[in-house]
């Protein structure tokens, strides 16, 4: 298996640029990394008619198909991926084109509060607010009720994962037809996973910086991502009550072969335990929602990619899914890595494997 990137272990300019600009005052390194990753509006595009509009005071940006139907279409909910802290609808905006257009269906692109500024739950608030009133009102857009899927990558994913666990019980509203998790993160528990290690140098997702993320959506405060790191943010009996769903041993071998190293034991700490418990909700990490929660879940399908640090939360959250009885249509890109999708169309960014991940989402969506 050929590794598709070099791995440096050294910053990327732009985030040592981002420190160094935070340590003269003139800015702070998420403010330049919004910056840095900003997008822009696209012209007009002949196939799709594209507006902005706000769902229960969400903004978002609706993509439709100018084709006739001879039906009701299927809808989709994108929720863009960025750490919480970065991305917006123009950052995704040739993603969700390319997802309307070849899947003929209508998509709408959410555009949720980030953070630190908005901390947890503000992004899951937004993006179940934005799914129930399009599930409400889908048929204003030409969607079939009974067709709607949730979709999102990275923390998109997460996001995803969180509105179709609490919409999997709501009788008020049609069943969602699908959840799509591309490379999502679903846990906090645990920061030494194999994939972890493995690709802990791989762009466009580092270790610390994936621990960073989290700490800033849970609430803006990154001093204690160390014992995170290292595992002491958990208690013992918590930590042995989980690992029925997060643990090395429910990840195939074949994924645990290249560069895994055993770790010592941490001490726990009680004082950092109490600034991240919600760590432990399952709106903020999916990954341990209770087995009643995840066998009514939708069918799903799940992208992972082998070089990217969130690798393995999509392999244990593909095990929990199966074991309650969901069916799962599971994508691996052997020379991806974390944000492959997001490059589509990036000029000389983009990569062949990114577009037969998204050809692989869009195959899935016909499928339906």
């Amino acid at each position: 298996m050929t590794q598709p990137l070099a791995l440096p272990l050294e910053q990327p300019p732009s985030l040592r640029t981002g420190r160094i600009l935070e340590k003269t005052g003139l800015c702070s390194q998420i403010t330049f990394g919004r910056y840095v990753r900003q997008g822009r509006r696209l012209r007009l595009d002949p196939k799709l008619f594209i507006q902005d509009l706000q769902f229960n005071k969400v903004p978002v940006r609706v993509y439709q198909p100018k084709a006739t139907s001879h039906g009701r279409r299927r809808g989709i909910l994108f929720f863009h991926g960025g750490g919480w802290v970065f991305g917006s609808l123009d950052t995704y905006e040739k993603v969700c084109r390319y997802l309307s257009r070849e899947s003929e269906s209508v998509v709408v692109s959410v555009q949720y509060r980030l953070a630190p500024e908005h901390k947890y739950p503000a992004a899951y608030e937004d993006c179940l607010n934005a799914t129930v009133h399009f599930m409400r009102n889908a048929e204003h857009y030409g969607v079939d009720p009974a067709c709607i899927s949730v979709c999102g990558d990275s923390a998109g994913g997460n996001l995803a994962a969180a509105v179709s666990q609490t919409l999997a019980g709501r009788a008020d509203l049609p069943r969602l037809r699908a959840q799509i998790l591309i490379y999502p993160g679903l846990q906090a528990l645990d920061f030494n996973l194999p994939s972890y290690h493995q690709n802990r140098g791989v762009p466009l997702l580092f270790r610390e910086r994936a621990a960073f993320f989290a700490l800033q959506y849970l609430n803006g405060d990154a001093s204690h991502m160390q014992e995170v790191l290292k595992g002491s943010h958990i208690p013992p009996d918590m930590r042995q009550k989980y690992r029925k769903w997060v643990s090395p041993d429910n990840i195939p071998e074949k994924f645990k072969v290249r560069g895994v190293k055993p770790l010592n034991p941490t001490d726990f700490m009680a004082e950092v335990y109490e600034t991240v418990k919600r760590f432990c909700e399952p709106n903020l990490c999916p990954l341990l929602a209770e087995d009643a929660v995840v066998h009514q879940l939708p069918e799903s399908f799940i992208l992972t990619c082998e070089y990217d640090v969130l690798r393995d939360d999509g392999l244990l959250y593909k095990k929990r899914l199966e074991d309650n009885g969901v069916r799962v249509t599971w994508c691996h890109l052997e020379d991806g890595f974390h944000g492959i999708i997001s490059l589509y169309d990036y000029g000389g960014l983009s990569f062949p494997s990114g577009k037969r991940g998204l050809d692989s989402v869009v195959n899935f969506l016909k499928g339906l």
